[in-house]
């Protein structure tokens, strides 16, 4: 063991696959050392595995905490997983009081927008950012903050479910509410957008290049019309254009309310920011002040892949961080 460096354990928690990673951080560098990457199946099955591959690491190295991200809804402060979604059976699970009574190692549990907001302020795109707002654009659309150079959770852990605002009457649905941010800007309610603009061009004998029918509509996704509007599809930039002014809507509310200096985007944005940047940064001069816009830098989130096991183990930093000082 190198002298002042201090070992930590991640672990990811999500609706299809988790990971548990060791890392080592020295002279504020983050390494990983080792990874253990499984599926999410049975609860019992899912949650027997972490538990193997932490006792694994914990038996490698002296660790100094140990991290826990995970989907909402949770008690992050008490450290329980309350029934998301994405994880049947996890119910009520006090993982923290658990894994601190096995482990004898201080254990810190947050939601996935936080942790990877906490990850890209300590070690990515917004690095030395004050005011920050991260966005996940991913499977869904929420909002991680750091305000005054400290995650905020709000009263009870939901600050920043921006994907809950609605933005149109009607619309796509995206947590539960038509027209909401998430509708329109995530990958589930990008899908629907799709669905629906192919449908209405294919019945109107229109050509779509990316889809020849409409027994390939459940095919398609987020991903396979970016890649036909970066080969000039007109219908895919349309989807993307559209994308991005509601994207840019959005943002705007977050920063009249909010204040930023940084906005960093994730997932969708990190790989097509090249079709959502000029619509998102029109929307935003029209809709948000001139005084918020001005001190605000707007980037695509940098982690890339890594971004799950960079947020566990930024939340076992700075949960000793914050006991420490």
């Amino acid at each position: 063991m190198i002298k002042d460096t201090k070992y930590y354990i991640g672990v990811d928690i999500g609706g299809t696959k988790c990971a548990v990673t060791l890392a080592c951080l020295y002279n504020d560098e983050l390494t990983f050392l080792d990874k253990t990457l499984f599926p999410t199946i049975t609860y019992k099955e899912t949650f027997d595995s972490i538990v193997k591959a932490v006792e694994k690491y914990v038996k490698k190295e002296s660790v100094s905490s140990i991290g826990i991200s995970c989907g909402s809804p949770l008690d992050a402060e008490k450290g329980i997983i309350l029934s998301p979604p994405n994880l049947p059976g996890w119910d009520e699970v006090r993982i923290k009081e658990i894994f601190e009574d096995k482990f004898k190692i201080k254990t810190y549990l947050e939601n996935d927008a936080n942790a990877c907001a906490i990850a890209e302020n300590k070690f990515g795109a917004g690095k030395n950012s004050r005011n920050m707002v991260f966005l996940t654009f991913g499977t869904g659309f929420g909002a991680g903050l750091i305000l005054d150079g400290k995650l905020y959770r709000g009263t009870n852990g939901y600050a920043g479910e921006i994907g809950h605002v609605r933005l149109e009457n009607e619309g796509p649905v995206g947590y539960g509410k038509n027209g909401s941010c998430e509708g329109f800007c995530s990958g589930g309610g990008l899908a629907q957008i799709i669905r629906e603009e192919v449908k209405k061009a294919l019945s109107q004998n229109q050509k779509v290049s990316f889809c020849e029918s409409e027994k390939d509509l459940d095919k398609l996704n987020a991903k396979v019309v970016a890649n036909a509007a970066k080969n000039g599809d007109q219908l895919a930039i349309k989807i993307y254009r559209d994308c991005g002014r509601n994207l840019g809507r959005a943002v705007s509310v977050l920063l009249d309310v909010l204040n930023p200096d940084t906005v960093v985007i994730g997932s969708i944005f990190e790989r097509s920011e090249d079709l959502l940047r000029d619509e998102m940064e029109k929307a935003i001069r029209e809709e948000a002040l001139v005084y918020t816009q001005s001190v605000c830098t707007i980037k695509k989130a940098e982690l890339g892949d890594r971004i799950g096991d960079y947020a566990a183990v930024s939340i076992a930093i700075e949960g000793e961080n914050y006991e420490n000082n």
